[in-house]
């Protein structure tokens, strides 16, 4: 079938990207769904830092290259062993699917699933295929999802049911920001009843974070929730969202602000050296972010030893996709966790390259484009 989507054709190129342009939307084939895969009317995606990780060259893949990991639509077709999802249900989409067999899925989420993150650096699905092509040229899949079009062939694997009172944004942030941020609070931190916790980072990944960590000091699951960053417009945000504290990170050194555990998200050994140094005694830094893989950060190892502490790193949140998902549908079901406040803007999908500038200047928190 023919679909519409937004083609990385070169990675690395200079800013302003639109200007420079290196994604293009084009006209792809798409072909039908294998026996483990799903084809899905995409209706709502997210902007994220794992896109434009690539765009920028910080994550080299195969190029062109269909972006868009974090997306939601309904379901249209299902192969042959997709038993368990019916036409015109919703799903979310997670950017790394689980084999459910490998070592790192037998550790509840700890490690990534071997397969799984295999495929997504190879630009295929989780069992190998590949569905895009463009003028006769193979296009690669983005981390089993590329979302960024109007139709997708994801493996089962890749998606979560949600529920069909979700609406469309709010499933598609689901899939990674609120996965990321949120889970890895739930599943890296732990925090127990008084403990504090400190956001450093407010970008999806970040304000995702925070607000689960309001939610679960409300339920008496910890205590005071301290966000940073060094926008004071995000600062802003994370007070009105239930901040006890907000501060730069030059205001944290010269406070000598501390808590029990710090999770950092903003991709950037700065920010993992003002998380660490934020960290009591006996506390958890926690990160989450991805930073230039030769992006070095400087800690003294004298004070993980002589202060008992723990560096924590957690990819995709230390998440189950399928166990917690539905729990932060649950949540915001609830009124619990506010996840529409996470999106800055609604976008067109041929406004891509301009968003991926917004992205990278810090502004937004989150971008969706939404189809019609």
């Amino acid at each position: 079938m023919k679909i519409t989507g937004a083609v990385l054709e070169e990675i690395g190129r200079q800013r302003p990207y639109a200007e420079t342009t290196p994604i293009t939307v084009s006209e792809l084939d798409l072909t039908a769904p294998g026996p483990t895969e799903v084809l899905v009317r995409v209706e709502a995606a997210g902007l994220c830092h794992s896109d434009l990780s690539v765009v920028d060259g910080n994550r080299p893949r195969p190029v062109p290259m269909l972006l868009g990991h974090e997306a939601a639509g309904l379901v249209v077709e299902t192969g042959s062993e997709v038993t368990d999802l019916t036409e015109g249900e919703r799903v979310t989409m997670a950017f790394l699917p689980r084999c459910g067999e490998c070592d790192g899925c037998r550790t509840d989420g700890r490690l990534p699933c071997e397969r799984g993150t295999a495929s997504n650096t190879a630009g295929t699905l989780l069992h190998g295929t590949r569905h895009l092509t463009r003028d006769g040229e193979t296009v690669q899949h983005h981390l089993g999802v590329s979302g960024f079009a109007t139709y997708a062939v994801v493996d089962r694997a890749s998606l979560v049911k949600i529920g069909n009172d979700v609406p469309p944004a709010i499933a598609a942030v689901l899939g990674c920001a609120v996965l990321t941020g949120g889970g890895a609070l739930l599943n890296a931190v732990q925090r127990q009843p008084g403990e504090s916790v400190m956001i450093v980072g407010l970008g999806g990944v970040g304000i995702s974070a925070l607000i689960s960590a309001v939610a679960e000091s409300a339920d008496g699951q910890g205590g005071d929730v301290i966000a940073v960053d060094a926008l004071p417009e995000k600062l802003e945000l994370a007070r009105s969202l239930g901040a006890t504290a907000a501060y730069t990170p030059a205001e944290v050194a010269e406070k000598g602000i501390r808590t029990t555990h710090t999770l950092e998200c903003a991709g950037h050994p700065r920010a993992f050296e003002t998380a660490f140094a934020a960290t009591r005694p006996g506390g958890r830094t926690v990160t989450v972010g991805l930073p230039h893989p030769d992006a070095k950060a400087e800690i003294a190892p004298a004070v993980v030893t002589g202060e008992a502490r723990t560096i924590i790193g957690s990819y995709l949140g230390s998440a189950v996709p399928q166990r917690d998902i539905p729990k932060f549908a649950d949540w915001w079901r609830s009124g619990k966790l506010p996840i529409e406040k996470l999106i800055s803007r609604t976008i067109r999908l041929d406004q891509i390259n301009e968003a991926m500038d917004e992205l990278a200047d810090g502004r937004a928190v989150r971008q969706v484009i939404l189809f019609d």
